[in-house]
């Protein structure tokens, strides 16, 4: 009997262990699927329409610099530097997700370096070679692989177009400076061209065939067969850089916190706390407020799951998931990014002029991103649980 009863123990003990174990299975499948469709609506709500705005709309800022030069009127630059805001928008609303194609294949960088070398531009305006280069048929390529990171990209065409936040006057603008920005716009258009057609692949048509056929640049992930976002949606597959679901959560997340961190302690922080005066991104155009701005707008997108209230799944987000799971990180997280929304609203206009190390709003701005941060790398341990 004692042993009849001793077996009978280890079978229920046996039985007990097997269903905690497809539990856990059952547990781990649901969460997987679950983070599975929050990645198919990051990318539907937020990565893919961002990324092709931002493509379409330095596609117009070409095509405005280039009418401008031709017809140079104080009409045409202002037509231009309105396209270059919409589209310098859509690139700081970007960089909340800046994993993947634009660290991969260079790409923030290369568009969006600052401050722009004033003394290299001299040199640049005084080579008649180089202006007939960038003048000539491939001129969006020359510039693209001579000109450097410091004289490329958004900061190139805003010191043409810009100064003291106002549009120029086309009389301000030479003929050798309209030569420029064009050829700089045609590379920014380039690059972000590639930039959609990484992340959306076959769905971005004739954008995907004239960057791998035509400028020959890279669009899958380590060369490979997966396009960005199929990469994503990959997660825990062979063959995708996210090892698991979970991963890809906290990738997201990090991507998150690190552009919060860059807002706070490098945007604002370099020149509000004397490191580095020089470091003023979009100082012409006085832009630089409505940036930080758009890069935490970056992250509520991200966080709530879609660009605007009208095209987020609200069953469907980081945002409702920790509100199931754990509403105090939930609580946390959405009280943090609204917090640095309104310190850097409020923060006095234009930052090239307002930013000394007696500013306490340029304090109370870098608090509130540090805090973004703190609770946005906290839930990345918390997802994992």
């Amino acid at each position: 009997m004692k042993k009849f009863f001793v077996m009978a123990a280890m079978a229920a003990s046996v039985l007990a262990f097997t269903s905690c174990d497809n539990d856990d299975a059952n547990d781990s499948s649901a969460k997987d699927a679950e983070f599975k469709e929050i990645a198919a609506d990051f990318l539907t709500n937020t990565v893919y329409p961002t990324y092709k705005s931002l493509a379409d709309y330095t596609e117009e800022l070409e095509e405005a610099l280039s009418t401008a030069a031709a017809s140079k009127t104080d009409a045409n630059v202002a037509a231009a530097a309105k396209v270059f805001l919409q589209a310098r928008e859509q690139w700081e609303k970007s960089e909340a997700f800046l994993f993947g194609a634009a660290t991969d294949f260079g790409i923030d960088p290369h568009i969006d370096s600052w401050p722009l070398d004033e003394d290299a531009f001299n040199n640049l305006m005084a080579s008649p070679e180089m202006l007939k280069n960038l003048e000539g048929e491939d001129g969006a390529v020359y510039a693209g692989e001579n000109l450097g990171n410091a004289l490329l990209g958004f900061h190139g065409i805003e010191y043409i177009l810009f100064e003291d936040g106002e549009a120029k006057s086309a009389s301000e603008i030479t003929d050798n400076e309209f030569i420029y920005a064009v050829a700089v716009s045609g590379d920014l258009k380039n690059r972000t061209a590639q930039l959609d057609a990484a992340w959306r692949g076959e769905a971005a048509g004739d954008r995907l065939t004239y960057v791998e056929e035509e400028l020959e640049l890279n669009t899958t992930v380590a060369g490979g067969d997966l396009y960005y976002g199929e990469n994503l949606l990959a997660s825990g597959e062979a063959g995708s850089t996210f090892r698991s679901w979970t991963h890809a959560m906290q990738s997201i997340l990090q991507s998150s916190a690190d552009i919060a961190d860059e807002v706070g302690t490098s945007k604002i922080g370099k020149a509000h706390t004397g490191e580095d005066e020089s470091y003023i991104e979009s100082p012409y155009s006085y832009n630089s407020i409505t940036d930080f701005y758009d890069n935490i707008t970056s992250v509520e997108n991200v966080y709530y799951g879609g660009r605007t209230s009208s095209e987020r799944n609200s069953a469907s987000s980081l945002h409702a998931y920790f509100a199931k799971n754990d509403a105090d990180t939930d609580d946390a997280i959405s009280s943090a990014i609204e917090a640095a929304l309104t310190a850097i609203n409020a923060m006095d206009y234009p930052f090239v002029k307002n930013y000394s190390k007696t500013n306490t709003k340029c304090d109370a701005a870098m608090e509130a991103c540090a805090a973004l941060v703190e609770v946005l790398e906290a839930a990345e341990t918390t997802i994992a649980q």
